[in-house]
């Protein structure tokens, strides 16, 4: 039985001034979402608002600025909601207090810290006790919340290239890069697995194309892909969505695009942007850059060059 993707556009956030480059629904049961913009500011909004009141000023709940001095590329947001982490352009990681609005640490700004833009951030360990950050200098650095220490307390560097994704699983941290491999760090074992790709992950690459792996394994267990679906410039996110029945990805030319998880087809096209991209003209204010799907109910929300966030549903 094929997926069926909900393409109602529910909602169209706005508030920031320039792209958005990174969306995180917030934990739980999702009623929030944070987005990362080229603006240098994160938002917070409250969807429901939106959906019920598009007009309502309730929509945008806070907005965190004045830190970042570049873009922000990635938020990680905490399992209790009361913190998130955010990274970019200025080699370092914040962490923040929701309730505040206000930076708790900054990880990066001395000694030990990231030569390059950090691409992404992700939270680990017992009680979200630890950061975990990927940057242009191909790198990862392991940060913990609970010290006063501004250095890392890990630094995984066998990338050859910028890694532009991290994900975090009880003790193994999965990292992607720009090099063309994923890696697994047991930290227990203290050992980096190359290539292996408990279960299956998806992975985004320049060629256009979308693939699952077997993490166990490394094989490859399906391709997405589309002749109008583009990918070969700049990172763009995508994600599993409707309890793992889809996938859904950004894309280059203004269109996010869906794919059944089991067959491989695409079963879905919708316009992010408000008006028709042409392809000649197509460049970065085109790109739909993040995508991210509720893990619990059907709900998920695009966002890209145009500066605003589209909730998405029945």
């Amino acid at each position: 039985m094929t997926a069926t993707v909900p393409d109602r556009q529910l909602a169209r956030l706005s508030g920031h001034s320039g792209p958005i480059h990174a969306l995180s629904w917030s934990s739980g049961n999702a009623q929030y979402i944070l987005s990362g913009s080229s603006d240098r500011t994160i938002n917070l909004y409250n969807p429901s608002k939106a959906i019920a009141e598009p007009s309502s000023p309730k929509t945008l709940v806070q907005s965190f600025s004045g830190v970042h001095a570049y873009e922000v590329l990635s938020i990680a947001v905490a399992f209790d909601n009361s913190r998130f982490a955010s990274g970019g352009g200025d080699k370092s990681v914040f962490l923040w207090d929701v309730h505040t609005a206000q930076v708790l640490r900054r990880y990066g700004s001395a000694i030990g810290g990231h030569s390059g833009r950090i691409e992404c951030v992700a939270f680990g360990g017992e009680g979200d006790s630890v950061v975990v950050s990927g940057s242009y200098d191909s790198s990862v650095r392991l940060w913990d919340t609970k010290s006063q220490s501004s250095k890392p307390i890990m630094v995984l560097d066998e990338a050859k290239d910028s890694v532009t994704t991290v994900d975090v699983s009880e003790h193994e941290v999965m990292t992607g890069s720009v090099d063309g491999r994923l890696r697994v760090y047991d930290l227990r074992m203290g050992m980096a697995y190359v290539d292996v790709i408990g279960h299956s992950c998806l992975v985004s690459t320049l060629d256009s194309k979308l693939r699952l792996m077997d993490k166990s394994n490394g094989k490859l267990l399906q391709s997405y892909e589309d002749p109008s679906f583009t990918n070969d410039k700049y990172r763009i996110r995508s994600s599993p969505g409707g309890r793992d029945t889809f996938i859904v990805s950004g894309s280059e030319d203004g269109y996010v695009y869906a794919w059944d998880v089991v067959s491989g087809e695409r079963i879905k096209r919708v316009r992010h942007h408000t008006d028709q991209v042409s392809s000649k003209v197509r460049g970065k204010s085109s790109v739909v850059s993040a995508v991210t799907c509720k893990r619990k109910g059907e709900e998920w929300a695009s966002a890209g060059g145009d500066g605003t966030v589209v909730i998405w549903g029945r």
